[in-house]
């Protein structure tokens, strides 16, 4: 599990309830292994999750997160949504709380 995690990115600004969960989830794998969002080789998409709007990508190769945290913007598009939706794209610590994560996706 710890080797999974350092391989693993969190991934909030999903947007919510406008596709399938089946239909996003395929949307965050095209995404994260496309070569001009500093991509690779996707093992697993987490979607939905218990936080509202945020997946878990893990990657095969540990470098690409490095890649992909380096990539100013992410921007999901598919001509099956209305507009582009940006992404943000945080490391995965499994000692970051949920509360954490919330704060993440709903900033005070």
């Amino acid at each position: 599990q710890a080797a999974k995690s350092g391989r693993t990115v969190v991934i909030s600004g999903v947007p919510d309830g406008l596709l399938s969960n089946d239909v996003m989830n395929d949307l965050l794998v095209i995404h994260f292994q496309m070569a001009k969002n500093n991509g690779g080789d996707v093992e697993e998409v987490t979607y939905p999750t218990t936080e509202k709007g945020v997946a878990y990508v893990t990657f095969e190769d540990p470098e690409v997160v490095e890649n992909v945290l380096k990539k100013d913007e992410h921007q999901l598009e598919d001509k099956r949504l209305s507009r582009y939706y940006p992404l943000k794209v945080t490391r995965y610590c499994e000692n970051v709380s949920s509360f954490i994560i919330y704060l993440i996706v709903h900033p005070l």
